[in-house]
């Protein structure tokens, strides 16, 4: 009760229902593996390395780069390409944690800056950037002067409508009814003054850094850079209008810098090096040039795609708690974004050691039981045969994880290198596209559904062909099969976890207590610390109720009435004194999940008119 020390009215809000419970979602998934470029941590890089949410395959290219094979020309971004699946599958929800293995490889362009050192243009993140175009193009805008004359002080300019750090170019006025000077025109340095604000007053520097008024007659025009940054033919950046002093308003180091750019998804940043201290117009003589017309154009050299995707890189290093730079790296990265509830290692399946592979898969399974509350698609190698899936099926036992087979081929997407010449056929893994039907079928059906007997988007064949004989041999080990089925399509024909446990047989009785569980552990957080008393406990079991009869209405748990369906207990019959003498709520919940009818069986017998039964 509250505490009331003086006479009067006291009105408070009291609740007279329980607290409910939000269904997390389920569909939001996580790839961990190689990319082009990207968010990754790497020495003297960005601090901002989180794995990125994308939403679209657009979106997703944008920030990690394309389809094009690594720089050697013969491994495939698989990454990229699961990431093209799952949306095509109806995927919705992405989070990607980049891998990059190796030492250095940022591209990067200098810049001479006169006499003081160079500056530079760098790749914000590792990878094969060489030969990627930056413009830098000088931009005046219009008069900005105006002739003042101050009572006891000599007449003088003074610009309006600019910030101070502005670079202005002094232009003699035109003859009455010419034309303004072009916009080409060099730039000259004796031509240029920087404005400074110095006991309130405006001051003009020359590219001496001496105070250097110009005449009371003469244009005023902002001399500001265009950054055209072209990644490919389908996607140039355009950064207009940018100052080049480091107080100037859009300053280059602020829309363009390394930790916090105006553009989260740049792939260049501006970096002063050697030449932080220089004159801003020496520096900007050093961005676009002094030729005709004033644009530069400089190309990044350098950066590599790292090495082939290994084990322990694959599960990656967790954040140091004693520095904030050092952020967790691969799956560990991942393990930090409690949305997910999927996750997958594309490039996993395409590892040509065997014994990589099999590591490498151990770590993504051990990730998610670590995880809890997620489940892990496993891709078997690439054109395995039936003894060689088997095998490696054997070496893993988990409730967490999910294994499907075969690969899949598809038409590049890049289209065919020549015309007339056939479009090249690529085999993908299949999580990709299986994880988009997990997450489609968990948007249109519910997690209770199995993700079975769905269609599959974006394929022209299986690699191998699994008929019913194969698939006999394939389901009593838990291998999910991908099937053909004339007139019926491409279908995922299995449901099966990759456990020797019979009660965590199915993927959606998996995939449906991690559901109930990860909602009940994040919607009952402020029952902690309340008094551990009957009214907590009524409280808490009507909470719990009250969601698990959403769930059973909707179908996911087995019942005809609530209570062959589930059953909630919160009293002393869950509890002892002992454990309420050490601040322990004990809450026993029982549910009757809802399991796929994996064999259909109809029998069949003979009837005739005069037949009893």
């Amino acid at each position: 009760m509250p505490e009331y020390l003086a006479p009067g009215v006291f009105v408070e809000e009291v609740s007279f229902r329980a607290s409910s419970i939000a269904g997390v979602a389920t569909s939001t998934t996580g790839y961990a593996g190689r990319t082009h470029y990207g968010p990754v941590r790497y020495p003297g890089g960005p601090t901002t390395v989180e794995p990125r949410l994308v939403t679209g395959f657009s979106e997703f290219e944008r920030v990690y780069g394309g389809l094009a094979p690594f720089d050697d020309d013969v491994t495939l971004p698989f990454l990229a390409h699961a990431a093209r699946a799952f949306f095509l599958n109806g995927g919705r929800r992405l989070y990607v944690s980049r891998v990059y293995v190796g030492e250095g490889g940022v591209a990067s362009a200098e810049l001479p800056v006169a006499q003081a050192g160079l500056a530079h243009l760098r790749a914000r993140w590792p990878g094969h950037m060489g030969g990627v175009a930056v413009g830098l193009t000088a931009v005046r805008g219009g008069d900005v002067g105006v002739h003042v004359e101050v009572p006891g002080e000599p007449a003088g300019a003074k610009a309006r409508g600019v910030q101070p750090g502005t670079i202005l170019e002094v232009v003699p006025p035109p003859p009455p009814n010419q034309p303004m000077p072009p916009s080409t025109t060099p730039l000259v340095a004796a031509n240029l003054r920087v404005l400074r604000i110095e006991n309130d007053r405006q001051v003009f520097h020359n590219a001496a850094g001496q105070p250097d008024p110009p005449p009371v007659t003469a244009l005023l025009l902002p001399v500001e850079v265009t950054v055209t940054v072209t990644v490919d033919p389908e996607r140039v950046d355009v950064y207009s209008r940018l100052g080049v002093g480091v107080d100037a308003p859009r300053a280059i180091e602020r829309v363009l810098g390394r930790d916090d750019p105006q553009d989260e998804d740049a792939v260049i940043w501006f970096d002063r090096g050697s030449a932080g201290a220089v004159n801003p117009i020496d520096m900007l003589i050093a961005l676009v040039g002094d030729g005709d017309p004033t644009t530069k154009v400089v190309r990044l050299a350098g950066g590599t795609d790292g090495g082939p995707l290994s084990a322990d890189r694959l599960m990656g290093d967790p954040a140091d708690p004693d520095r904030v730079d050092a952020k967790a790296t691969g799956l560990e990265a991942l393990a930090e974004v409690d949305d997910i509830a999927i996750v997958a290692a594309p490039d996993v399946g395409g590892l040509d050691d065997e014994g990589e592979r099999v590591v490498a898969t151990q770590n993504l399974i051990r990730h998610a039981e670590a995880a809890r509350y997620r489940i892990a698609v496993v891709d078997g190698p690439e054109g395995a045969s039936l003894n060689e899936i088997r095998a490696f099926r054997g070496n893993f036992d988990s409730s967490y994880a999910a294994i499907y087979h075969p690969w899949l081929e598809v038409l590049d997407p890049a289209g065919p290198p020549a015309p007339g010449v056939p479009t090249p056929r690529l085999l993908l893994p299949p999580s990709g596209f299986v994880t988009g039907i997990y997450a489609r079928t968990d948007v249109t059906r519910g997690v209770f559904k199995a993700p079975a007997n769905e269609v599959v988007f974006g394929l022209t064949r299986f690699e191998s062909v699994i008929n019913q004989g194969r698939n006999e041999v394939l389901n009593p080990e838990n291998i999910n099969a991908l099937r053909f089925f004339p007139g019926r399509g491409n279908r995922v024909w299995g449901a099966r976890m990759m456990s020797s446990d019979p009660q965590w047989l199915y993927v959606n009785v998996r995939r449906l207590f991690l559901f109930l569980e990860h909602s009940i552990d994040r919607a009952t957080q402020w029952a902690v610390f309340e008094p551990n008393g009957d009214a907590l406990w009524r409280n808490v079991t009507q909470t719990v109720r009250d969601f698990l009869d959403v769930q059973w209405r909707a179908g996911a748990l087995l019942g005809r009435t609530p209570e062959e369906a589930y059953f909630v207990r919160c009293d002393r019959s869950t509890m002892t004194q002992n454990d309420l003498d050490n601040g322990r709520l004990i809450c026993l919940i029982g549910v009757a999940p809802v399991k796929p009818a994996e064999f259909v069986i109809f029998r069949i017998g003979q009837f005739t008119a005069d037949a009893r039964g």
